[in-house]
């Protein structure tokens, strides 16, 4: 952990993760209920993507024409970058930046909390993890997964396993997590979540 917020009375910065279809919005929102302020990074990333005129620019230039009437078409966007690595890490250096740039402003904003808890999909990926205190976890069987995102999104599942491929695995992000909480319809999350919440409250 992070010794000079503490000592700054700054806030705990924790980072909420997991991989597509784990149930990190369910987590977030328990959270939440319990007074924590959530800064959720995929909305505040397709919020940017629609309204900064830098990245609108930067993003036609590199993919073309992927707005339509001023909003960008994610599925015609998913298409192209979730087969190709390489795109996918130019959306990401152009959009995650803007997205560090709006989260320091957020903590600002919200200084007074003794804990703020940033939610994003791809927090070890993008190396967000960096600035965090402590990380926690998602998880759920791959299956489970799939087959709520197939539900979510009306996709197909081989679609589910692509975009699953441009994320680390479950066990790959269990190096970095200081807390679990399993969201597989069977364990309840609430109890999970009083308890991380319990041991956050005391660093």
């Amino acid at each position: 952990m992070n010794t000079s917020l503490k000592k700054e009375n700054k806030p705990l910065l924790v980072g909420l993760t997991g991989g597509i279809g784990s149930g990190k919005s369910t987590v977030a929102k328990v959270f939440k209920s319990l007074g924590v302020p959530i800064f959720n990074s995929d909305t505040e990333a397709k919020k940017i993507i629609n309204n900064d005129e830098e990245v609108i620019k930067q993003i036609t230039a590199e993919f073309g024409a992927v707005y339509e009437n001023g909003k960008l078409n994610a599925q015609k966007m998913a298409e192209v970058v979730f087969d190709d690595d390489k795109l996918l890490a130019k959306i990401n250096n152009i959009i995650h930046p803007k997205v560090a740039v709006y989260f320091e402003r957020w903590v600002a904003e919200n200084k007074n909390a003794p804990i703020l808890i940033k939610e994003a999909a791809i927090l070890i990926e993008s190396g967000a993890y960096k600035q965090m205190d402590k990380i926690i976890l998602v998880t759920a069987s791959k299956q489970i997964r799939i087959e709520r995102v197939m539900n979510r999104d009306i996709i197909s599942e081989n679609k589910v396993r692509d975009r699953m491929k441009a994320q680390l695995s479950d066990k790959e992000k269990l190096t970095y997590a200081d807390f679990t909480i399993i969201n597989d319809n069977e364990q309840l999350v609430i109890p999970q979540v009083l308890n991380a919440y319990g041991k956050l409250k005391t660093i």
